[in-house]
This record gives structure tokens, sequence and C-alpha cells, in this order.
């Protein structure tokens, strides 16, 4: 499986089609082949930016997605590239149909025990072939190498072909790139969709997605907590992309 990558600011991102990501995904988890993917926005690009670590997270994953609408612009700016999007929310949903229409078994790992009993309920009504082998909502501070062996151990127990987490992100991907060498399933950093998919969040309307103003709609909903946030990782990623334009070109 040989799929390029281009850089944007600080991550290489894989350039693939919708169908092609999906299928690569289901195929690595029924073959358990431990692996893991990134979705990759303007957050995830500022973070990486600001730790080399971090950025060696994502770099090394076996895929990095284009999660973010400025990402795909960026490849079309630098490079001619048509990528199309590939949003956690989305891939999520079609990730739960493909293991459903396939009989493949899928692990949920992150967020609360609440939002867990939702997405419980909605998978095995809405997948009834699907096997939804097990569901750890982690504590939120920082883990023990014994407690994430444990956590292994059980994911691993299950016989998942998916692993979904939902951390959110710097958090699920460091945890990824540390341990999914150890997870026996493809490893899928999903973020927030877990909330969204649970009815927890509402999501922007299609058009404001597909014109890269996701980020607003977001913003309108959780002024106070993500408005530094945005202003600083918007601001910054435009300065750096700008920069890589003007490179390219020369």
């Amino acid at each position: 499986m040989e799929i390029i990558r281009k850089r944007v600011v600080s991550i290489d991102v894989s350039i693939v089609d919708y169908a092609n990501a999906l299928q690569h995904v289901i195929t690595l988890g029924k073959r358990h082949q431990p692996s893991y993917a990134c979705f990759s926005n303007v957050h995830m690009a500022i973070e990486a930016h600001r730790s080399v670590a971090f950025q060696q997270m994502v770099n090394n994953a076996t895929f990095a997605f284009t999660d973010g609408m400025p990402l795909v612009f960026a490849l079309k700016w630098l490079y001619g590239i048509r990528q199309e999007r590939i949003a956690g929310m989305d891939f999520m949903a079609d990730v739960l149909e493909s293991c459903d229409r396939e009989r493949l078994s899928v692990f949920l790992f992150g967020s609360t025990d609440e939002i867990l009993l939702r997405l419980e309920t909605l998978i095995k009504t809405k997948y009834p072939n699907l096997r939804l082998v097990g569901k750890i909502s982690p504590p939120f501070r920082a883990l023990s190498e014994h407690e994430n062996q444990q956590y292994i151990q059980q994911i691993n127990d299950s016989g998942a072909h998916i692993l979904l987490v939902g951390l959110g992100c710097p958090k699920q991907e460091t945890w990824m790139a540390q341990h999914s060498d150890q997870i026996n399933a493809v490893v899928l950093g999903v973020g927030g969709a877990f909330g969204l998919y649970a009815g927890s969040a509402k999501r922007a309307p299609v058009w404001m997605r597909n014109v890269g103003l996701e980020w607003v709609f977001r913003l309108a909903q959780e002024p106070k907590r993500l408005f530094k946030r945005y202003a600083v990782t918007n601001t910054l990623f435009v300065w750096l992309l700008m920069k890589q334009l003007v490179r390219s070109s020369k």
C-alpha cells in the first residue's frame, strides 16, 4: 500500500480519495494490522509546528487524512492537487457502515461513559451486524503504563478489527503513536466525532463545511473555550502557509 504524502505547513498529508481511504482502513482492519490514522486539521498542523515530537507522531502515522478544508485548499494552492476532504465524523459513520456490512468488530476508546452509552445504543440499533466488542472511558488525567497495558490487553482480547479513539488532539495522536504498534487493529483518531455522533453537539451545515467555515460554527457554539485557540492557530496557520507558498513559487 503506497500512498504519497505532501507537506502542508508541518504535516505530511496523505493524498488519497475518500473511497480508497476507506478501503485501505477496512483492509488493514480485516488483517488485524497494527496501524493508525490521524485526521489532520489546522489545530493539528499548528500543534505539529510547535512540537517536533508531535510532528513526528503525526507524520509517522499510517495515514494523515485531510479532515480540515484549509488543508484541502492548501494542497490545491501548493501542488495543484484536488484532494477530497476526509473528515473524521463522516469517516466514522462510513467505517461503521462497512463494518456492519462485512460483520467486523469495533472497540470504542475515549470520551465519557454517558457518550459511550449513547454511542452503543445508536450503533446496535443502526448497525445490527456490527459487533461492538468493548468500550472504555479512560480517566482524563495522564494514564500510567500499567493502565495503558491493561487497556491494550482488553482491546486485543476483544478481537476488534477497528479501534475508534476519541481523546481529542493532541492527546489521541500521542496515545496512538505510543501504543498502536501493540494493538492488533487499525486505530482511528476521530476526536470529537464521538460527541457529534452521539448527539451531544451540533455539526455545521454542509455549505459551511464545504467552504472551510466549520470553525466559525464551532466558535459560535463555544466562544469562551475556542476564541483564543482559533484566533491564534488560524492566524498562525495562514502566516505559515503563505510563507510556504512564497517558497514554493521561487
